[in-house]
């Protein structure tokens, strides 16, 4: 069979409807859950000035480095980027509109598209589908651990329920320097074992090598210092207060002490939720995030201590399925209508737009006429009442509504056809 000429952008994809049933199970569980805790749904645009993540999440990250999609405007003077991440947007936005002088904290939530150009693997696309949520303007250990089980809660309704919580400190602007010092201390006695990137990163950003997906690298760094050993007494005080409020909800987590993510913004606590994917992908990580109370001072404000979570809905729909969970299925047709003749046609068209008004969800093969395809369709949508209209009823504004049942039918009124199917339908 020959190649089509157009197919999707390498590493991105269709939604088929399929797919559809299951990414609807995800937005309806999330609208749910947000609307619970009290988050307001907001939108920000996909594209956003490059510059913008270029501070927020780092120069020296992968994402910034090697996965922005940056173009410019035909002017040249613009440089903007295909969001690859959703929360340097939201404070962009907070600030830009003056949430900040609202009573705080303002909690808010999104869903949509985003894009990183990454190497495509199984589970990873550069057009993938996230949800997530910012609690922004509160500082308080117990957003934190909340921030956590809203995750986690989410996860478990979707029917992922053998999820665990990775979680560690990464400290902040008072604690950090005596373990980046320690760090780069640590990397230069082993500068002839790491790769090219980490040797890179120990003069840019030392951070940023506890983040390599090197393996040799990841077991080199068993040896290194642990950024615990050198978190400040408010730091530990912070990250002990998050710890006792998930073991007082009961949730699963390990403390991760190489556990940074991969973004520059974060301070303090950071956290994975990790789960079995497919055999394929063995154990993934769905979700992820933490606090970022430096973003809006690195975007030119005060500091807005503030915290949040996003998850990829890819890899959760692949969780769902190797559970054998079910999607959101469009409910199915109550009512068929079958017509013969140009004008039974006409009336056809009318019936089904008064079925829509009532709410009473119908079908039809208007395309079609023969009476007996009609009917057969019916029967293969399962479907009981069908309503008839020939030459004839459709002259006196009148139709058949057949019991496919029994077979019994009856003539109607179009004026009294919605009450009497309502009436059969009961």
């Amino acid at each position: 069979m020959a190649k089509i000429k157009f197919q999707t952008p390498t590493g991105m994809h269709d939604i088929l409807p399929q797919d559809q049933v299951y990414f609807q199970k995800v937005y309806k569980t999330i609208e749910k859950a947000f609307d619970f805790y009290g988050f307001e749904k907001i939108d920000t645009p996909i594209l956003e000035n490059a510059e913008l993540f270029s501070r927020s999440i780092g120069m020296n990250t992968d994402i910034v480095e090697k996965e922005m999609y940056i173009l410019r405007t035909k002017e040249g003077k613009d440089a903007l980027a295909l969001r690859p991440e959703g929360t340097a947007p939201i404070m962009r936005a907070y600030l830009e509109h003056g949430l900040n002088t609202y009573p705080q904290p303002i909690k808010l939530w999104y869903h949509g598209p985003f894009f990183r150009h990454e190497k495509p693997q199984a589970g990873r696309y550069r057009q993938f589908w996230q949800y997530g949520f910012e609690v922004l303007g509160d500082k308080e250990a117990i957003v934190d651990a909340q921030t956590i089980v809203i995750m986690y809660n989410i996860l478990c309704d979707l029917g992922i329920n053998d999820s665990i919580v990775k979680i560690n400190s990464i400290g902040d602007e008072n604690c950090r320097g005596e373990y980046r010092k320690a760090l780069v201390k640590f990397l230069r006695s082993k500068k002839n074992e790491f790769c090219k990137d980490c040797l890179r990163r120990t003069k840019t950003n030392p951070l940023r090598v506890l983040d390599c997906k090197d393996e040799k690298c990841k077991e080199l760094m068993n040896e290194g210092p642990q950024i615990i050993d050198y978190l400040c007494e408010d730091c530990k005080t912070h990250l002990k207060s998050v710890l006792e409020y998930l073991e007082e909800l009961k949730i699963p987590f390990t403390l991760d002490p190489f556990l940074v993510r991969g973004l520059d913004y974060y301070t303090r606590t950071v956290f994975e939720i990790e789960a079995p994917v497919t055999e394929e992908e063995g154990t993934g990580v769905l979700a992820g995030g933490g606090r970022y109370d430096i973003l809006s001072k690195v975007l030119g404000k005060a500091n807005i201590p503030s915290c949040g979570a996003a998850a990829g809905i890819e890899r959760i729909v692949s969780a769902m399925k190797a559970r054998k969970v079910e999607g959101v299925y469009a409910s199915m047709p109550k009512v068929f209508i079958s017509q013969i003749g140009p004008l039974a046609k006409k009336k056809g068209l009318l019936i089904f737009e008064e079925l829509r008004k009532a709410g009473i969800k119908a079908t039809e093969s208007f395309s079609k006429d023969s009476l007996k395809a009609q009917l057969s369709r019916a029967n293969k949508l399962n479907i009981n009442i069908v309503i008839i209209i020939g030459q004839k009823e459709a002259l006196r504004d009148m139709v058949i509504i057949r019991d496919m049942e029994t077979g019994k039918q009856a003539e109607v009124n179009i004026k009294e056809m919605v009450k009497e199917v309502k009436k059969r339908l009961k």
